[in-house]
């Protein structure tokens, strides 16, 4: 890593891909201003998108398989690769990530040196609203939990490698119980129960980095921007409702441990862990109206939406510098004038660089040269201009 300006916004500077959606090559070179991307449907805009998102750890936007980004047309699991220059409080920092030919997962370069994706939590954070995003607040938990993961680790870099950990103590539970139910051989009690242990101890971490995470982002929320309205916010789960409750992380993570082992039956019929923080839900509330934000019209779902990433840049900037990137694909077309307006000025007081996508650029005009303008053109990428 190179120095840089303690003050600078993180910004992606240039970015390259190699074999990537539709595109065979493309080389990028922006400033710290926001980018918007215009072009027509197809084009290739959301896939610049989605190759940034693989700059954090996860699956990107998509959350599609290393085997399944390689460019049309080209052999299912081809190499592919995205390599970014990112300046950020750390200084600049060259990342590379990617398929490699005979690999099944994406590999990851800083600095040229090989590395684990998730060493990029460190790094960098990103936060994306897409089309698929708009039903959030009507559909089932999974999306949300995603999301509240998302905003937690931009908070908490340390909450991916919890959240990793649980996932895989549950799994080897779930693997052992499930053999058991199906005629396979019972496990060491002791087996399970050193599992239980990793379930609680990490579960307990992932729940608590969400309740502090939360109680953090629901007051920034709750003072509302401008046009946008103000959002409450809180997590629904036995960890953490015990430990918003008052428990300590210790009794939090005995009383995990003790209903895994009094579930051991139920979860073995079910071949599924029943309880824990991989059930858990993001609540979110129009506070104007007063109203679950799955009961308002779309227009101002999408607006609460943008109001909690929005709230969520102003939290991680005054938490030290660590603005997310924020990616966000189609966002204007729902947005009256007025909340454009906002929008775009909120962009501009971030410390961090935002990317937008759009079908048409006069929705944009009122960035004026505050925004650097690219034109997308069957994956090509062209500086382009907007008539203010």
């Amino acid at each position: 890593m190179t120095g840089a300006d303690p003050a600078s916004r993180p910004a992606v500077r240039r970015l390259s891909l190699t074999d990537f959606r539709c595109y065979r090559t493309l080389r990028l070179e922006t400033d710290t201003r926001p980018v918007v991307l215009t072009g027509a449907n197809g084009a290739g805009k959301t896939n610049i998108l989605e190759a940034l998102s693989f700059l954090v750890p996860g699956r990107g936007l998509r959350r599609a398989g290393a085997a399944d980004i390689s460019r049309h047309g080209l052999p299912a699991g081809s190499p592919w690769a995205v390599a970014a220059s990112l300046d950020g409080p750390a200084g600049r920092v060259e990342i590379g990530t990617g398929r490699e030919a005979g690999h099944e997962r994406r590999s990851v370069r800083i600095d040229g040196k090989p590395a684990k994706p998730g060493d990029l939590a460190g790094l960098v954070s990103a936060l994306w609203l897409t089309p698929a995003m708009d039903r959030l607040f009507i559909e089932g938990a999974s999306g949300r939990r995603r999301f509240l993961d998302r905003l937690v680790f931009g908070l908490v870099p340390g909450h991916g490698a919890e959240s990793g950990a649980y996932e895989h103590a549950m799994r080897e539970r779930t693997r052992l119980l499930r053999a058991a139910r199906d005629g396979g051989p019972r496990a060491d009690p002791a087996w399970i129960a050193a599992l239980e242990e990793g379930m609680a101890r990490h579960g307990t971490s992932v729940a608590l980095a969400r309740v502090e995470s939360i109680r953090r982002l629901d007051a920034a929320c709750r003072a509302g921007l401008g046009p946008f309205p103000a959002a409450g916010l809180a997590v629904e789960g036995e960890i953490e409702g015990w430990l918003a409750g008052g428990s300590s992380p210790d009794e939090a993570g005995e009383r995990f441990k003790s209903a895994l082992r009094f579930a051991r039956a139920r979860d073995e019929a079910a071949g599924a862990a029943t309880c824990g923080p991989h059930r858990s839900d993001l609540l979110v509330r129009h506070v104007p109206k007063d109203l679950p934000a799955g009961q308002c019209s779309t227009g101002e779902q999408k607006a609460v939406l943008v109001s909690i990433v929005l709230a969520q840049g102003r939290v991680q900037d005054q938490a030290g510098g660590r603005a997310p990137l924020l990616l966000l694909d189609e966002v204007a077309a729902h947005l009256d004038d007025v909340r454009r307006t906002a929008l775009f000025d909120e962009l501009c007081g971030l410390r961090a660089q935002s990317w937008m996508t759009g079908t048409d650029a006069l929705l944009f005009a009122g960035f004026g040269e505050r925004a650097q303008f690219f034109r997308v053109t069957d994956a090509t990428v062209a500086p382009d201009k907007v008539e203010t």
